[in-house]
């Protein structure tokens, strides 16, 4: 399996490519705030390096002290996005089965995207009082992951207030905002200007990629 369909099979990949796009910007506040273990962590931002949907950026500090963030790139927020809108129809699905009271459908539903909760539950697309909700109703557990990100909430880490964003500050929650990034062509600098996702050429607009 190529390094590229990893990533569209991966809800961890997406988790820490959403933790980029809202401004969550280096491993350690990553590693918290997705409730990911700190060497999964690395190996998939390695990934995501390697297939230019996030780039590394050197800022200097006090005393001039350099230091490494990390941006999402072009192609990654219109990956993103794209993973996002379908989930957001997943959820939809669900929401309508709950809401029915169709129990079966339902649970063939969550039987088929349940490694996809801990993403929507930390992107803000599913609700967290309707994911309670609807597992009660089913009368399901949570698993760990599940329970971590329910007791954490969404990750909102306010010292990055000021601090560099993605592209037209994509922090969408429920998988609409699509891929209008302010990106202008321009390749990134050390200054922390924007930049260009380079050459991608696997993408394409339904979310899927070939392999280099």
């Amino acid at each position: 399996m190529s390094s590229n369909a990893k990533v569209d099979e991966s809800p961890n990949h997406f988790m820490i490519l959403d933790a980029v796009n809202t401004g969550i910007n280096n491993r350690d506040k990553i590693a918290r705030g997705t409730k990911l273990p700190k060497e999964q962590v690395e190996l998939i931002i390695e990934d995501l390096l390697a297939q230019r949907l996030i780039v590394n950026i050197e800022k200097t500090g006090f005393f001039r002290k350099k230091k490494i963030e990390i941006g999402i790139t072009e192609t990654g927020i219109k990956l993103l996005n794209a993973k996002k809108k379908d989930l957001e129809e997943k959820r939809r699905q669900m929401q309508q089965s709950y809401d029915n009271g169709d129990g079966a459908l339902l649970q063939s539903y969550m039987g088929a995207n349940r490694t996809w909760i801990p993403m929507m539950l930390f992107s803000g697309i599913m609700d967290m009082m309707f994911f309670t909700s609807m597992m009660s109703f089913m009368g399901w557990g949570m698993n760990p992951m599940e329970s971590a990100m329910i007791g954490s909430g969404s990750y909102d880490d306010t010292s990055n207030s000021g601090e560099m964003h993605s592209a037209d500050d994509h922090s969408g929650t429920s998988g609409e905002n699509s891929d209008s990034s302010s990106s202008d062509g321009q390749d990134f600098d050390s200054s922390g200007g924007s930049f260009d996702s380079g050459s991608f050429d696997g993408f394409d607009s339904g979310g899927g990629f070939d392999g280099f």
